[in-house]
């Protein structure tokens, strides 16, 4: 193992967090290949804080205060009650009410809101899944399924927790294929009531946040049948639980059962469950008729004709659960790289070139493993701004268009895919470079990697989700394509023909290497350059999509089963287009933030980031590009070589970087990260210079053996 320095860095006290650090003081040949600028860490942590930087600092003290926070060890059953009071607690604040209706006391502010929720998870994952299960879900498809008589009647309640929600959308035997939902109301027009019934065992609803204990109500999506046609998927307000006195709740009402889904591999403070109907009726006042409603007579009416679109409209009303993850994975990814960094900064190893053993962040397999993570940390950050405000734009009604929610359910699946799995990756990451200390529940980091594990299945999964995007870049390229004409795409065929033959022949390549005439500082130059990042994270999308439509072009012809099994072949290489969108959407919000970054020296170093993260996409991807001739073999080889130069120059402003996310002692609640593992180490060396001061100390045999034999 080596080193990076030539003498041991110098352990600080970093005044952002209040935790000791090593970001400050650095060694000179760290200093010597330093990026050009400093971070200012106390501008950038103020920066960062975004659009509603009031309402998120607000969220986050909230976060950081003890009454909040997850006692690691608690039972199922303890953790369940200590979060609905938490909960309690919130809708006593008013945080939790920003996107709701001024008229019914909320700020009607869905992107501050959104902003808010996310900060939860520093405080308890639980804690931000059963707030979300409550008023982002729940309450929320009261909000966008319901007309204004229905949310004035059943929001209140829902707003101020004195009705604790299920949101009863997933059934055991269709999870993410809602369309495909078993349960039915079938409309009764002598009673004026709905008959709600789960036919058969599958057709439970499953996973229920608040489902196993406390919810007194739920929102239910059913097939809506009425004069033997059915409509498709709509949604119900359902009571469920009898109310004691004491506002808890009670048993089952009649016609409805369920279980606890009982002990998970995480979230253990939020109380899933199973819930099953047995003709239960429904008054038709209940059914929220936004997007359908049923007259007396049981005749149905929608202001949207066609029932795809009505369907997608009505999901998409709900979006925001899956930007409220991105968020929060984010923060996750945040809280486990600076609890990483921060002891790495601390944590001494094996002896360098002086008597001094080495810190770990200096080693460049450390470097490595956390240095474009943190990067890859700050893109999603970045990324997930723009979404946030996609997302406000929509719901605050101020560009609220088909096109603009389509983006939207577009950029959510896409960020919110790449950045749940993201999360789980580094946590991982960080844990082993912890080490065993990592591998303590005090450290924080395993508790997390748990708690999150379920992200990247719940709101959509991943997959699903990436499919989801990709049929989405397929549509788009159809459009592109649809107005050509037939002379016009044969100049298309052959120019792609000229693309194919310049990049998939030696002349791309050739060319090159020409312009970098055997130069890894003209390689080196060239991939630094914006221009040349952005085309090569473009052209793969491009190129991707491309081949997969093309790939599909005989699937509009075949009969329905041929058409499935063309489709099937092709979904890898779909999900894969659809992961390459996701990185260019990071990148770009990353290159257009910095743009945004007022003080020269931050945004000095903040460009190296960036160019970290989007060389470490291309190293990820380097097969293809050398496939695909997209890149000579003398670029390729300087890619991962520019990349090692680019950790060490940023070497000197890890701690500075995760410092500026803004999460302090109270956030990290880890105790390698506390300043400890700074002080245990402080006392060993200083025993050590003392011991050698005094000339006390023993002598190595190794050097006692050395001193024989010049004897």
């Amino acid at each position: 193992m080596t080193t990076t320095s030539d003498r041991p860095v110098e352990t600080t006290t970093n005044t952002t967090t209040g935790t000791a650090g090593t970001g400050r003081a650095t060694s000179s040949a760290l200093h010597h290949e330093a990026a050009e600028g400093r971070v200012d860490v106390a501008w950038l942590s103020t920066h960062l804080l975004g659009r509603w930087a009031d309402l998120r600092a607000s969220a986050r003290a909230t976060a950081g205060e003890s009454a909040f926070h997850k006692i690691e060890g608690q039972s199922k059953e303890e953790h369940r009650e200590r979060v609905l009071e938490q909960c309690r607690a919130l809708a006593a604040k008013g945080q939790v009410h920003l996107a709701f209706p001024e008229r019914l006391g909320g700020g009607n502010n869905p992107g501050a809101n959104l902003a808010g929720f996310e900060e939860l998870v520093a405080a308890d994952p639980s804690l931000q899944i059963k707030a979300g299960v409550q008023w982002g879900l729940f309450a929320s498809a009261i909000l966008h399924l319901g007309v204004e008589e229905q949310q004035d009647r059943l929001l209140p309640a829902a707003m101020d927790l004195s009705v604790p929600g299920a949101f009863a959308m997933t059934e055991t035997g269709h999870g993410s294929d809602v369309a495909a939902v078993a349960t039915t109301a079938t409309y009764d027009p002598e009673t004026q009531e709905f008959d709600l019934h789960t036919p058969f065992r599958a057709a439970w609803k499953d996973y229920l946040g608040n489902a196993a204990v406390h919810a007194t109500a739920a929102t239910v999506f059913a097939q809506l049948i009425t004069r033997g046609v059915n409509h498709g998927v709509h949604c119900f307000y359902v009571p469920i639980r009898e109310v004691a006195a004491d506002g808890t709740a009670g048993a089952f009402l009649p016609g409805i059962g369920g279980e606890d889904d009982g002990q998970k591999g995480g979230l253990n403070g939020v109380d899933n469950g199973r819930l099953h109907f047995d003709h239960v009726r429904v008054p038709r006042a209940d059914l929220l008729s936004r997007y359908g409603a049923v007259a007396e007579d049981g005749t149905y009416s929608s202001s949207i004709d066609s029932p795809g679109r009505r369907f997608f409209t009505m999901l998409g009303s709900l979006v925001q659960g899956r930007v409220s993850l991105d968020g929060a994975a984010s923060n996750a990814s945040k809280i486990g790289l600076q609890i990483a960094v921060t002891y790495a900064n601390q944590r001494r190893q094996f002896a360098g070139p002086g008597t001094d053993e080495v810190v770990i962040m200096d080693y460049g397999t450390h470097l490595r493993r956390l240095l474009p993570r943190v990067a890859e940390t700050y893109a999603t950050h970045f990324a997930h701004d723009r979404l946030l405000d996609l997302f406000h734009s929509v719901f605050s009604g101020e560009q609220d268009t088909p096109e603009t929610r389509e983006d939207l359910e577009t950029t959510a699946a896409a960020l919110k895919a790449t950045s749940t799995r993201f999360a789980l990756d580094t946590l991982q990451e960080t844990r082993e470079a912890c080490g065993g200390a990592g591998f303590l529940t005090e450290n924080r980091i395993t508790s997390l990697h748990a708690d999150m594990d379920v992200y990247a299945t719940f709101e959509g999964d991943n997959t699903v989700l990436l499919q989801l995007v990709g049929k989405r870049l397929l549509s788009d390229y159809a459009r592109a394509m649809k107005g050509i004409t037939p002379g016009g795409m044969a100049r298309y065929v052959v120019e792609k023909a000229a693309d194919a033959a310049m990049h998939r022949t030696p002349l791309r390549r050739a060319a090159q290497a020409l312009a970098d005439s055997g130069s890894v500082r003209r390689a080196a130059g060239h991939l630094r350059e914006e221009e040349t990042q952005r085309a090569l994270l473009t052209e793969r999308v491009d190129a991707m999509v491309e081949e997969v439509a093309l790939a599909l072009r005989p699937a509009q012809k075949a009969d329905p089963v041929k058409a499935a099994e063309i489709f099937n072949q092709h979904q890898v290489a779909l999900v894969d287009a659809a992961k390459a969108h996701a990185d260019l959407l990071r990148w770009e919000a990353f290159t257009q933030a910095l743009a945004g970054i007022e003080d020269e020296g931050t945004r000095a170093v903040l460009t190296t980031v960036r160019d970290l993260f989007g060389l470490t996409l291309v190293e990820r991807n380097l097969a293809w590009y050398l496939i695909n001739g997209r890149i000579s073999s003398q670029r390729a080889r300087t890619v991962t070589s520019y990349i090692d130069r680019l950790l060490v120059r940023l070497r000197p402003h890890a701690q500075d970087l995760v410092d500026a996310w803004g999460f302090g002692p109270e956030h990290l609640r880890a105790k390698i990260a506390s300043g400890a593992e700074a002080e245990r180490q402080d006392e060993a060396r200083a025993y050590y210079r003392a011991l050698r001061a005094s000339g006390d100390a023993p002598v190595s045999e190794k050097s006692q053996k050395k001193a024989a034999k010049r004897a």
